[in-house]
C-alpha cells in the first residue's frame, strides 16, 4: 500500500540517470580533434620508447638514457592526461584549472622531446633501431608542438590574468564616487 508520504516524494523526486558514459568527447577540456592529437601523442611516444628499448646495445648511454627518460614520461602521462580528461575522473580530481595544466605540460613535453631526439640524434650507435627511434621521438615532438600551437590558436595563454573589469578608481557606484568627493560636507 502506498501512504501519502510515498506519493508526495514519488511525484516530486526525480532519479539520477543510470546510465552514465565514461568516455565523454568533447568537453569543456577537450575537443574532439585535442583528443586525436592526444591519441596519436601517446601512440608515438609509446612507439619511441619501445623502438628504444629494443636497442641491445649503446656506444654511449647517457643519450639513451636520457631519451628514454622522455620517451617514457610522455606516454604515461599523456595517457593519463588523456584519460583523465576524456573521462567524468578529472571531475574527482582536485585540480581547477585544467586548461593551465593541459597548456602547460605539452609544451613542457613538446620541449623536452626535441631536446631528447636531438641528442639521441647526435650521439648514437648509428643502427637501424635507434634511427627508427629518433624518427619516432621528433614525429612525437611535431604532434606536442601542433597541440600547443592549436590549443595558443582556440585559448591562448591560459596562465594570463584576464581582467573584465577597470582597474581605475572611479569604476564603483555612483552613490560611493560622491560620498567620497565631498567628504562628508553635505
Amino acid at each position: 500500500m502506498a501512504t501519502a508520504n510515498d506519493l508526495v516524494y514519488n511525484t516530486t523526486t526525480v532519479q539520477a540517470p543510470k546510465n552514465r558514459k565514461w568516455f565523454i568527447v568533447p568537453t569543456e577540456n577537450l575537443s574532439k580533434i585535442k583528443c586525436g592529437i592526444k591519441v596519436v601523442e601517446v601512440l608515438f611516444s609509446c612507439v619511441a620508447f619501445v623502438v628504444e628499448e629494443i636497442v641491445s646495445n649503446c656506444t654511449s648511454c647517457g643519450p639513451l638514457y636520457f631519451f628514454e627518460f622522455v620517451s617514457c614520461t610522455a606516454f604515461l602521462f599523456t595517457l593519463l592526461l588523456l584519460i583523465l580528461l576524456a573521462t567524468p575522473l578529472h571531475q574527482r580530481v582536485g585540480i581547477n584549472s585544467w586548461p593551465t595544466l593541459d597548456f602547460s605540460y605539452t609544451i613542457g613535453m613538446a620541449v623536452l622531446f626535441f631536446l631528447a631526439s636531438i641528442v639521441f640524434a647526435a650521439d648514437n650507435g648509428g643502427t637501424s633501431m635507434e634511427q627508427t627511434a629518433v624518427i619516432f621521438g621528433f614525429l612525437a615532438t611535431i604532434v606536442f608542438f601542433i597541440d600547443f600551437g592549436l590549443f595558443f590558436k582556440e585559448k591562448g595563454i591560459p596562465c594570463k590574468k584576464r581582467t573584465s573589469q577597470p582597474t581605475d578608481n572611479t569604476a564603483g557606484p555612483l552613490p560611493e564616487r560622491e560620498k567620497l568627493n565631498t567628504n562628508g560636507t553635505d
